[in-house]
């Protein structure tokens, strides 16, 4: 009889040809996106407006407008109060690092007007901004 020769096996893999490698190389890229794409997010901050004297029960509402330096509104809050704000009001906000413009428009019961408290902001790394306010006057 005619001896048959042997049927080829399969090649044994090696680390070039095992699918490991590739996914662990797509693994990295998406790892590394994921950690650039957080690293330069915009840190969220709190802006706490801590409201000093005693006529603020009569204030009703509080609208917080913030504005780069182009004066485009990067933020803008409304807040309603019943029965006056409490002693600090805070808002979230997504900004960067540097210098905004505020617009604070109190709604005060009595007043036609809404009064417009003008202010900068200077945002560094610190994650909570405190602002002391105290109520303006009646303007005429």
């Amino acid at each position: 009889m005619a001896e048959e020769a042997p049927a080829p096996g399969k090649p044994r893999p090696t680390w070039r040809t095992h699918p490991l490698p590739k996914r662990l190389a797509l693994i990295a890229i998406v790892a590394l996106g994921l950690w650039l794409w957080k690293a330069t997010d915009v840190p969220e901050r709190q802006l706490i407006y801590r409201l000093e004297g005693d006529d603020w029960g009569d204030v009703r509402a509080m609208d917080l407008q913030v504005l780069d330096s182009e004066e485009h509104i990067v933020k803008r809050e409304e807040r309603f109060f019943a029965d006056g704000p409490p002693m600090e009001v805070t808002f979230k906000v997504d900004l960067p690092e540097g210098t905004f413009r505020t617009l604070l428009f109190l709604q005060v019961e009595g007043r036609e007007k809404r009064d417009v408290v003008r202010g900068r902001l200077m945002v560094g790394e610190a994650q909570a901004i405190v602002v002391p306010l105290r109520l303006p006057g009646p303007s005429r």
